[in-house]
């Protein structure tokens, strides 16, 4: 059985795990499907707008589809929200991604 296999499996049990969509749009991402990858990702957004990792890894894959004023917006959302919960680390990253596009 293969990951995404896995991964769905145990998202029949949990659909909205935001970890195991989040692993799953990674899979999609290393064998090039952003299709479904963004569709993992949306969700992650509509389920927990707290999960941050979502923000950067969805933000770099709009940068890769030439979305970047899609991609600055979501990093100022992900930025706002590692700011309210105390996360400096993220808030770093997605300065950094932020400020790649923006100058």
């Amino acid at each position: 059985m293969d990951r995404i296999e896995k991964l769905n499996n145990f998202l029949a049990q949990t659909p909205n795990d935001c970890f195991l969509n989040h692993a799953l749009a990674l899979e999609y991402i290393k064998l090039g499907n952003e299709e479904e990858a963004k569709k993992c990702f949306e969700k992650n957004l509509l389920n927990d707008a707290n999960y941050l990792a979502t923000y950067y890894h969805l933000g770099k894959l709009l940068e890769r589809n030439q979305q970047e004023k899609e991609a600055m917006k979501l990093y100022e959302q992900g930025m706002v929200v590692a700011k309210k919960a105390g996360d400096m680390h993220s808030y770093s990253e997605l300065q950094s991604a932020f400020e790649e596009i923006a100058y």
